[in-house]
């Protein structure tokens, strides 16, 4: 009794589901002679999906598309219509990538507004100038070689005094990038009193000396 009532039940269910496969299956496409660009069934037309889609070979290319395939299919059909066939495009050139800006600039730190006279001790005048002319440029930089900080004196002390001096004020600008987040090698020179940029009269007043001497005072940022 079990036997004939799956029997039964497998018979309508073939039944019912009969008319959609013949339905799928009545509009076969054949293979064109010069051709093997889709697979073939065993009656010989283009093997298709149970939602009329084409079985595309390895030889398949745009030039071997059919109609009924590829683009609108031929009715009738479950799933009437496939993806239109996609138009090839020649893509356009891309730009090539933008170099990074390499930087090159020097900033002077004058003596007297950075220091004070036979000190080493950053002036909060010269924090506000490295802020405004020298990090900045720093942090638009795509490539920083190297940073090279010189320390000058005027020609007042001995040699070795004003070569050291020159030292230790270089080194207070050098750590006060690091600070700020500069981390870029940077050189530190003491160049002392050889490089004088004015020459004053040893007539002059001490306070007038002095004066005239600030301009040898300095320390140079330099960025390659």
């Amino acid at each position: 009794m079990r036997q004939v009532f799956a029997l039964s039940l497998l018979i309508g269910a073939t039944s019912h589901f009969a008319p959609t496969i013949a339905f799928a299956q009545s509009a076969d496409i054949q293979v064109p002679p010069s051709g093997n660009a889709y697979l073939q069934d065993n009656r010989g037309p283009i093997a298709r999906s149970q939602f009329g889609l084409c079985w595309r070979s390895g030889y398949w290319d745009d030039q071997a598309a059919m109609t009924g395939c590829d683009g609108q299919l031929a009715p009738p059909i479950m799933k009437a219509t496939a993806p239109e066939l996609i138009k090839l495009t020649t893509a356009e050139p891309t730009e090539p990538p933008i170099a990074p800006i390499q930087c090159k600039f020097s900033t002077i730190l004058n003596g007297d507004q950075t220091f004070t006279f036979g000190k080493s001790t950053l002036k909060p005048a010269a924090g506000e100038q490295i802020d405004k002319d020298v990090l900045p440029q720093l942090r638009h930089c795509g490539i920083i070689n190297a940073i090279t900080i010189t320390g000058h004196t005027d020609r007042l002390g001995t040699d070795n005094y004003n070569k050291q001096l020159s030292e230790q004020r270089a080194k207070s600008v050098a750590n006060y990038l690091k600070n700020k987040g500069i981390v870029t090698r940077i050189t530190i020179i003491g160049a002392g009193k050889s490089q004088a940029v004015t020459i004053c009269s040893e007539k002059s007043s001490r306070s007038n000396l002095l004066k005239c001497l600030a301009p040898n005072r300095r320390v140079v940022i330099k960025v390659q």
